[in-house]
């Protein structure tokens, strides 16, 4: 009797009509053809715009690297899981033994056979785009690892140079990651194979795998388990960035007993790599396998199990004596790399405050208190908008800046803003296509206010000011068109020649942008890209698209700009506009930070985290990146021309802090970078000290001013950032300050700086006051007033819960608070500044019409507070005045009206003002004589006089004019101020 062969099972039926794949394929290629030419669109658009801002040299460099670190790991993976798949094809069996197992194979090897090219090489292209795209993200990484110079720095466990952290060890992890995924993918994929073509038999009596599958799999474990001995191995240096001990770095646990066992684990997988390899020439195929369990369970034992039992039992019964080295190398690393080095960077000294000082610290002439300002450029916006918009198409930033200017041979501090075109108030025909892309094109002006001025309450007090500008920059800003800014629209068309139609300042005023910037739309093929990239048919119907001449200006955030131009920098978060004395332009400010996560033993911190405060909050600047670092460096000042967008990066204080990292990236785009001497003294005149990294540095000052390692391990000294202690901003850290004052260590002559007060741990009395020089000549000079821990002073909360208590002040303030919400108290920056043997704290008190449409802040009180002493007053002079006194104004009433109503609309010029004006400095000792016998109705009408006289002054710019017309407003506010009611003690609470 006969066999008769098993009988197969039907195939299914695959076949398609000719039709049909024809519109697969039409469909299938214009998505295809579609999603490729929107990159391409997207990339023509860039390579336009990096030639436009002149940095297209960056653009074709990080492109050439994309391209070429795609196409090397693209072949690389395709070549290594697609050989490996087509040699275990070509390792098929000759022969089957037949089973119920390989007849269900067989209609799948049917249907694979006739398109296994088609199969191979559909699996290759996958395989390379997903590797070529995985690596080319990290393109900095590959840029670094080729182009990154020594450091000069060694780490304390492995002797190796920071530049082998810093630019080696994440290139060589990159590798180790694609290996490891390409041959797991290549052992899958090709177990697969062997499978599907009979070579491994799971079901099938005899054998389960032929010798030759056997063998190429055993190749592909032994090439696994060897890139696992080379990642042992360089997990040793890694541990330079270990978390397992209390700071970042290699603890005792991972010195003493996760080092061994990674040297270990390395020995061992070269050992088990080497059997697997000689098991080729075994007969039992369950060595490879074997083998790579016992290295999974030697790793979790030696390399898991023993550090955490040591550092259980051995180390946390002796936390702060066994990990006191390793907690030295980590405040030493993080002192270098976050540049907060005591002696070098930083400098501590011991402040010794008195609780109750003597007010005649407060000198009038003392650059401290000369210079105190009352306007907070964090609240002024929506005043300077109502003041100084003019035009109901521009406006401000929420939030303004603080700078310096010298005029007359005299320097105040001003807050300023560019007038910019602010799309979101375009309205009605305002906001059509053309109205808003080629008329409304860009903002017009810079405004100042002397920051120790209230022209909350008189708006001709501005320094700068109205359309045409006015005032004493008249002379440095000769052309205040602004197309570059911050609030400006996506787009803009200009310069088409013909009728000027760029609106300037009002409807009679039209111009054509002739500065230079912007990206020529002479080229239908430009015309079309932009069409596609806006999703915009007007770039193709438009005449004045296609008008000669005409160019379209985009990315125009000065942030975004720099971050375009530079993408190796992590950009601050709170651009500035300046005058540029040269050029006669308003400038931009910004500044540009290098970092890295991988120094070792530098403590390792989330940027977000550590720059977050009350403006990150309510989104006045832009925060930073969620990301981890542990080194910063300020190595780039950059500016962008607000009419010409010519974007300049300079090299920042490298004689300082020397940056390897800014170093590298210049050896990479040579000539993107210009060095520090070729910074023009206009810019250098209004360089900042950054607020995004003094936010770090005063973080991490917290801890690490601390050297003896047992008080830093047992938090002994720790201080901590104070919040902000404004009612509407409870919960968020207090952003520094920038304030005019004198040197820190004394000195007559003022000084520029960023400062910050610190708490104690978990308590709110002052700890410490930080303050950094801005001026060019001591730049980066930062010092540390330290509290005497017998000392207990109050800090900023406290000193706000005195305000928020005070008898006399609440009563204010539920006045300001008007029942209903007619009205509502704004609290501006709570200043500390340091002055003779103690701490006074300055806050001005703005009262906002809540219901009322154009409302805006004024100053109405401003607090203060030395020692045990509180001042209360109408304005800064009187406050201070108050100081010296035992008693306290009750019901202080507004100097010209008696009223404590905010304003809703800009005070005209005529008005009398609704509070008095602020004096930058207390009136003399000496009482003033009387003016016109004492009568008030007399002493308002020469208030006015002298109101006139200022305005005047500031009109011309005469310093001296200025500050006789202030001294003569002083003197008429001290005899005009009445009765005054009970002192409350400010007595420093624990």
């Amino acid at each position: 009797m006969t066999m008769r062969p098993p009988m197969r099972p039907p195939m299914p039926s695959l076949s398609l009509s000719r039709r049909t794949k024809v519109i697969l394929l039409v469909v299938v290629a214009l998505i295809v053809l579609l999603a490729i030419a929107s990159a391409l669109v997207g990339v023509y658009v860039d390579w336009l715009w990096f030639g436009a801002v002149g940095y297209r040299n960056v653009f074709k460099g990080i492109l050439a690297t994309r391209v070429i670190v795609f196409v090397i790991f693209a072949v690389l993976a395709a070549l290594i899981v697609g050989g490996n798949v087509a040699a275990a094809y070509l390792m098929r069996p000759p022969f089957r033994p037949l089973s119920g197992e390989q007849q269900n194979l067989e209609r799948y090897r049917l249907m694979v056979e006739p398109r296994k090219k088609l199969v191979l090489s559909g699996l290759m292209v996958l395989v390379a785009l997903i590797g070529g795209l995985s690596a080319q993200g990290g393109w900095r990484v590959w840029m670094l690892w080729r182009f990154g110079g020594s450091f000069g720095v060694t780490d304390p466990q492995f002797h190796k140079d920071i530049s082998f952290y810093a630019w080696d060890y994440p290139a060589y992890r990159a590798m180790l990651s694609f290996g490891f995924g390409t041959i797991f993918f290549a052992i899958l994929l090709s177990a697969a194979v062997h499978y599907l073509v009979g070579a491994i038999r799971v079901q099938t009596p005899g054998p389960k795998i032929t010798l030759s599958a056997r063998r190429h799999l055993t190749i592909l474990v032994f090439v696994f388990i060897a890139l696992k001995a080379v990642a042992y191995w360089l997990d040793r240096y890694g541990l330079v960035f270990s978390s397992r001990g209390r700071v970042t770095g290699a603890s005792y646990a991972d010195v003493n007993a996760a080092l061994p066992a990674k040297t270990i684990l390395f020995w061992i997988a070269i050992v088990i790599a080497a059997t697997v390899l000689a098991s080729i020439w075994l007969k039992s195929a369950q060595l490879p396998v074997i083998s790579f369990v016992v290295l999974l369970i030697l790793s979790i034992v030696i390399g898991g199990v023993y550090p955490a039992a040591i550092q259980q039992f051995s180390v946390k019964p002796n936390a702060s004596a066994k990990e006191a080295k390793y907690i030295s190398r980590n405040i030493q690393a993080t002192r270098q790399a976050y540049g907060i080095v005591s002696g070098t960077d930083v400098d501590y000294e011991t402040y010794n405050v008195a609780n109750s000082p003597s007010i005649t610290a407060l000198d009038p002439a003392s650059p401290t208190i000369s210079d105190i300002r009352i306007l907070d450029p964090n609240q002024i916006s929506a005043t300077f908008t109502q003041q100084q918009q003019i035009r109901n198409v521009y406006g401000f930033s929420n939030k303004l800046d603080v700078d310096r200017y010298t005029i007359g041979g005299q320097t105040k501090d001003y807050i300023v803003g560019a007038r910019e075109l602010d799309a979101s108030n375009l309205s009605g025909d305002q906001s059509n296509w053309i109205n808003q892309h080629t008329v409304y094109t860009h903002g017009f002006g810079f405004v100042a206010a002397p920051a120790d001025v209230d022209v909350t309450n008189n708006k001709d007090l501005y320094a700068e000011k109205n359309i045409p500008p006015t005032g004493i920059f008249n002379d440095m800003l000769t052309n205040p068109a602004i197309y570059y800014g911050e609030l400006l629209p996506d787009y803009s068309i200009v310069g088409a020649k013909g009728v000027p139609q760029e609106y300037n300042g009002s409807d009679a005023t039209k111009i054509t942008y002739d500065g230079g910037g912007g990206v020529s739309l002479g080229s239908f093929f430009t015309r079309l890209a932009l069409a596609v990239q806006y999703k915009q048919l007007n770039f193709l119907l438009n005449s004045a698209v296609s008008a000669d001449g005409a160019k379209i200006i985009f990315d125009r955030d000065p942030r975004q700009m720099v971050q375009k131009v530079a993408p190796f920098l992590t950009v601050d978060g709170d651009p500035y506009p300046f005058v540029d004395a040269d050029t006669g332009h308003v400038m931009w400010m910004v500044d540009g930070y290098t970092t890295m996560s991988n120094y070792p033993y530098s403590e390792q911190e989330s940027l977000s985290a550590l720059t977050s405060d009350t403006l990150t909050e309510t989104q006045q600047t832009a925060s930073q990146p969620n990301d981890t670092i542990n080194y910063i460096r300020n190595s780039v000042k950059a500016t962008v021309d607000a009419y010409t967008g010519q974007v300049t990066l300079y090299q920042w204080n490298q004689d300082q802090q020397p940056d390897p990292v800014l170093a590298a990236w210049m050896k990479i785009f040579p000539g993107t970078v210009q060095p520090q001497s070729t910074m023009p003294q206009a810019v250098l005149d209004h360089v900042r000290y950054p607020q995004d990294l003094f936010e770090i540095q005063r973080a991490l000052i917290g801890s690490y001013h601390v050297d003896n390692p047992v008080t830093f391990y047992n938090v002994g000294d720790r201080w901590t950032v104070p919040k902000d202690p404004s009612p509407a901003n409870q919960g968020a850290n207090q952003p520094p300050y920038y304030v005019l004052a004198a040197p820190p260590t004394g000195g007559l002559t003022p000084q520029f700086q960023l400062t910050s007060p610190m708490i104690v741990n978990q308590r709110n009395n002052l700890a410490a006051f930080i303050t950094v020089s801005c001026d060019p000549a001591t730049y980066g000079q930062m010092t540390v007033l330290t509290i005497p821990q017998s000392k207990v002073t109050n800090g900023p909360e406290q000193i706000a819960n005195i305000f928020n208590t005070n008898s006399v002040i609440t009563k204010d303030l539920s006045l300001f608070n008007a029942p209903g919400g007619g009205s509502t108290v704004i609290y501006g920056n709570l200043l500390t500044l340091p002055i003779g043997d103690s701490l006074l704290y300055v806050e001005p008190l703005y009262v906002r019409a809540a219901a009322e449409a154009g409302s805006f802040p004024t100053l109405q009180r401003v607090l203060a507070v030395y020692g045990d002493k509180i001042g209360y007053g109408p304005d800064l002079a009187n406050a201070l005045e108050n100081l010296g006194q035992s008693t306290v104004g009750l019901n202080i009433p507004n100097p010209g009206t008696g009223s404590t109503t905010p304003a809703t609309t800009a005070p005209s010029s005529s008005a009398p003002p609704t509070s008095a004006p602020p004096s930058s400095a207390p009136p003399p000792a000496s009482s003033a004589p009387p003016a016109s016998g004492g009568d008030v109705d007399t002493i308002l009408n020469e208030m006015d006089q002298a109101f006139a006289d200022l305005q005047a002054a500031y009109a011309t710019g005469d310093p001296v004019a200025v500050g006789q017309a202030e001294a003569r407003i002083k003197q008429l506010t001290e005899q005009y101020l009445q009765a005054r009611g009970q002192l409350p003690s400010a007595t420093p609470t624990g």
